[in-house]
């Protein structure tokens, strides 16, 4: 039995109180979903800038009524130091997801990220420090790798950012750090490479490519694949995500102060996502008549991305559950039920 299976028996007996910012996000909403149906308590803190109340309302519909009387919402923004401080009471774990994503956001309002990511990242640190919440587990970025040419990503090799957004996440692992050095509050960061997953929003300019890929196939509009189709990403199941939060949280000293790569250790160029995601719909009875069409290189961007997980094997235990044609089977199953064919 692995650490997550032993964690998935144990955490219903002996339920805690957990914080999720960001919680009306994708990420946040699913972290809500898994904790709820594992019997834990939970408060969830977001301002509904990036996050949708549709969110929290399937969730409330996944779980049964005594599942969802556990959770608690708070309206609030990170930003906000006294809403941070009020989220915290009474929690035991804190899972930071709260944040404004997308490099090319960030390039057209580096002020709004980096008042986000960084001003917000140090209040919902500071106020966790004050609570002594006995975890605090950060949403990281693979973007902090920046210009560093080696594949596979290994944590301690990194290069310079590329985007403000990546200089923003490489910010918050260095105050983790001082906070361990100066405080002695310890936390951990996930290096999250391309998570996707249903109630990834597909809408926006800034829609990540899997779920904005999935309803142009469904709606048969046109989709365009930046550059040539050969950037390669290590896309990562929201699966092994929550896996990995629940096993941050809970981990032990030894494990802390650390940033860790969560994905799967592979690599999909856009072409072969473009092609998996096409014929995944098609066997679900989405008929696609279009050619790709192909634009130039998006600024910010790296053309490689793959990660090394044997750290967080090593030391978290964390296995991922699904690889990229798993998850693809589950993500576009829900697509096709809130879009339809």
């Amino acid at each position: 039995m692995t650490r997550y299976e032993s964690l998935l028996q144990e955490l219903p007996i002996k339920p805690k109180t957990w914080l999720i910012t960001g919680v009306a996000g994708f990420i946040g909403s699913n972290l809500l979903e898994s904790l709820l149906r594992l019997d834990q308590y939970v408060i969830g803190l977001d301002n509904f800038a990036t996050g949708h109340q549709r969110n929290l309302d399937e969730v409330k519909t996944s779980v049964c009524a005594e599942q969802w009387a556990r959770f608690k919402f708070k309206e609030g923004d990170i930003r906000n130091l006294e809403d941070c401080h009020n989220a915290c009471v009474g929690v035991d774990y804190l899972l930071h997801q709260a944040a404004l994503g997308s490099v090319p956001r960030s390039i057209n309002d580096p002020i709004l990220t980096n008042s986000t990511n960084i001003d917000g990242f140090l209040n919902i640190l500071v106020a966790a420090r004050d609570a002594q919440v006995k975890s605090f587990t950060y949403a990281a970025s693979s973007s902090t790798y920046g210009d560093h040419p080696d594949l596979p990503k290994v944590e301690d090799r990194i290069g310079k950012p590329l985007s403000p957004y990546a200089v923003t996440k490489y910010v918050n692992e260095l105050y983790a750090d001082v906070f361990d050095r100066t405080y002695g509050f310890a936390t951990i960061g996930l290096r999250y490479f391309n998570v996707f997953g249903k109630r990834q929003d597909p809408d926006g300019a800034y829609a990540a490519v899997i779920p904005k890929w999935a309803a142009a196939i469904i709606k048969n509009e046109r989709i365009t694949i930046n550059g040539d189709g050969n950037t390669s990403r290590d896309f990562c199941f929201i699966e092994n995500v929550i896996q990995a939060n629940i096993l941050a949280a809970t981990a032990g000293r030894d494990a802390r102060n650390q940033v860790y790569n969560i994905a799967v250790g592979d690599r999909t160029s856009l072409n072969e996502l473009y092609e998996t995601l096409r014929d995944t719909l098609s066997f679900m009875g989405v008929d696609f008549g279009q050619s790709p069409h192909y634009g130039g290189f998006r600024n910010g961007d790296v053309m490689h991305s793959q990660a090394d997980i044997s750290k967080a094997r090593e030391l978290l235990g964390y296995t991922p559950t699904h690889n990229i044609n798993d998850g693809l089977k589950v993500a576009t199953e829900w697509y096709v039920s809130r879009l339809g064919v």
